[in-house]
């Protein structure tokens, strides 16, 4: 067994300390998610047009991931290839998430996002590498299922915060000149706050190894540069593993219903419980409170499933496992519209909490026993491509579907993002990935 071959195993705790940077990551994401549609209404936007200032995440993540995947894989510091990146993205993560909530227009909250997806998506894909970097196949599912459950216990978190400050004693109704809540500021600058220590934290705990004399080599041979970067990204698109391949259009389908979903859940809810549509309603304000409630649970969901599906994954397979949560998740979305009570709400939330799950884990599985390991980065960086696709299509297409086919109806987009959700269960099914 060579150098780069032996990694030694890591003990539980320390696979969670390495990982729990992704508790901070995703608290920012789960912010996003949960209010940047609301912050959006607030600051004007129409509902039709209201995705396309959503296009920073997928748009960034598309140039910015692949990019930061294949430099990573090339970089040596005295911190480990993969650390300046997190702590680079860090930071700048947590600047955006001070500033979002104090955003004086909708085109400064939207080019805000810009750059706060742009940070995300520099530490993210070096973070997916790390995994495959330091645990071997055994320990694998683990070290990438234990990042789903942190993404589920910190957007239980983010969610749920609007609420708590509520529960604590701070007006729903308590908003600012440009109808912001001051709920919303307060969470988001925890999770600045959140998403910096964090980081540190896993920086701290478990550092990387330095590389063995050979690979040292071999990356200094071929050192960082633009133009290696574009070779290496050519090259690794062109010799893409089969498996990676047919894992494209199960992605497709399952990011497109998730994005859509995220948008247009609180106006959705709006609508089914309070039956407006206008923002500067309490009416709508309860709605977001409840979308974030509703989300919290979950994403709670997610947290102990992706615990559970660590040994599932290993004697099934992660392919069996992720097909079913999808299904799952589409049977819960395409009935969420005919729920009318909030307490009824929480039921087919188990089942998108589920889904949610598999989906921040179970890929990465299949994705990791499929790739050369010196070549981790970049491969998780071109993967993200068919996360963001998706989102940017949705992004740009909705607006067009919005009226003409769904009927103006946010409850419409739920039922649209169901029926993916089943398509892509069965997509997945297609795929021949290798099992460890």
């Amino acid at each position: 067994m060579t150098a780069t071959q032996f990694k030694p195993q890591l003990s539980v705790p320390q696979i969670l300390q390495m990982n729990l940077g992704f508790l901070g990551l995703q608290f920012s994401f789960g912010l996003q998610q949960s209010n940047m549609g609301p912050i959006y209404r607030y600051l004007g936007a129409d509902e039709a047009t209201m995705p396309l200032l959503w296009l920073a995440g997928p748009v960034t993540g598309l140039i910015v991931q692949p990019v930061i995947g294949a430099m990573s894989d090339r970089t040596v510091t005295r911190l480990g290839r993969r650390t300046p990146y997190f702590l680079i993205g860090a930071l700048l993560c947590s600047l955006c998430l001070f500033a979002m909530p104090y955003s004086p227009s909708l085109w400064a909250a939207a080019s805000l996002l810009w750059v706060l997806d742009a940070a995300n998506n520099v530490t993210m894909e070096p973070y997916r590498a790390y995994v495959g970097d330091r645990l071997d196949a055994r320990q694998r599912p683990l070290g990438f299922l234990s990042q789903s459950a942190f993404t589920g216990l910190a957007q239980t978190l983010s969610y749920l915060a609007p609420s708590l400050l509520v529960w604590w004693g701070i007006s729903s109704d308590a908003v600012d000149a440009n109808g912001v809540p001051a709920i919303t500021r307060i969470a988001f600058i925890a999770g600045g706050m959140i998403s910096l220590v964090t980081i540190l934290w896993s920086v701290w705990r478990v550092p990387e190894r330095p590389l063995p004399k050979a690979e040292r080599a071999a990356i200094r041979a071929a050192p960082l540069s633009a133009r290696q970067t574009l070779r290496d990204l050519i090259d690794a698109i062109a010799e893409m593993p089969p498996a990676m391949r047919q894992l494209a259009l199960a992605m497709l389908f399952q990011w497109y219903a998730m994005f859509a979903y995220w948008q247009y859940i609180a106006l959705a809810l709006a609508r089914l419980l309070y039956g407006t549509s206008d923002p500067a309603s309490p009416g709508f304000r309860e709605a977001v409170l409840v979308s974030g409630q509703l989300g919290a649970f979950y994403n709670f969901i997610a947290f102990i499933a992706a615990f559970a599906m660590v040994p599932a994954a290993r004697a099934l397979g992660a392919k069996p496992v992720h097909a079913a949560c999808l299904a799952l998740s589409g049977l819960a979305m395409l009935s969420l519209p005919g729920f009318e009570s909030e307490a009824a709400l929480f039921v087919p939330m188990a089942g998108i909490g589920l889904g949610w799950a598999s989906m921040m884990g179970n890929p990465y599985v299949m994705l990791a026993d499929a790739i050369p390991p010196a070549r981790t980065g970049i491969y998780m960086g071109i993967f993200n491509m068919f996360i963001v696709i998706p989102m940017l299509l949705e992004s740009v297409t909705m607006w067009l579907v919005y009226r003409p086919l769904l009927g103006g109806d946010p409850r419409n987009v739920l039922l649209l993002a169901g029926g993916l959700m089943l398509a892509a269960a069965m997509a997945t099914m297609t795929v021949r990935a290798p099992r460890t």
